[in-house]
C-alpha cells in the first residue's frame, strides 16, 4: 500500500516531468499524456483497495497485475528497445533499470505471497465457522 501511495504521489508532485519522461519511452510515447495521470490514479486506487478489508483480495490481485505489467515493461525496454529512457522519480531514481527490475519482481512475488496468505486465512476462517 505504501509503495503505491509513494509512487503515485511522487509522480503527481511533478506530473509534467513524469509525462515528459513517459513521452521519451519508445513503447508508450503516444499514451504519455493519458498514462501520466492514469498510472498514479490507478496506484492510489490499488492502495485504497489494499487498505479496505473487504476489497483487499481485489487489491492484492490488482497489485500483482500492476507490478507484473511494470516488470514486463522494464524487461521489454531492457531487451528490445533501441534505447533505454530515463528512470523513475523519487527514491527509485537512484536505481538502474536492472535493480528496478529485481525490485519489481520482489514486490510482484510479495503480492503473490499476500494472495496466498489471504486465501489461506479465509479458508481457515471458513472452516472454523463450519465447526
Amino acid at each position: 500500500m505504501f509503495l503505491f501511495l509513494y509512487a503515485a504521489f511522487s509522480k503527481l508532485m511533478d506530473v509534467q516531468k513524469f509525462q515528459v519522461q513517459m513521452s521519451k519511452s519508445p513503447l508508450i510515447t503516444q499514451f504519455a499524456g493519458l498514462l501520466a495521470w492514469g498510472v498514479p490514479i490507478l496506484e492510489i486506487i490499488v492502495a485504497i483497495f489494499l487498505f479496505v478489508p473487504r476489497l483487499r483480495l481485489t487489491g492484492l490481485y490488482a497489485s500483482f497485475s500492476l507490478m507484473l505489467a511494470f516488470t514486463g515493461y522494464i524487461f521489454i525496454i531492457q531487451n528490445f528497445s533501441p534505447y533505454v529512457p530515463c528512470s523513475c522519480g523519487g527514491i527509485l531514481s537512484s536505481m538502474g533499470w536492472t535493480e528496478h527490475f529485481f525490485f519489481n519482481i520482489g514486490f510482484t512475488l510479495l503480492a503473490v505471497f499476500g494472495i496466498f496468505l489471504y486465501n489461506r486465512e479465509q479458508s481457515h476462517a471458513h472452516s472454523y465457522a463450519l465447526a
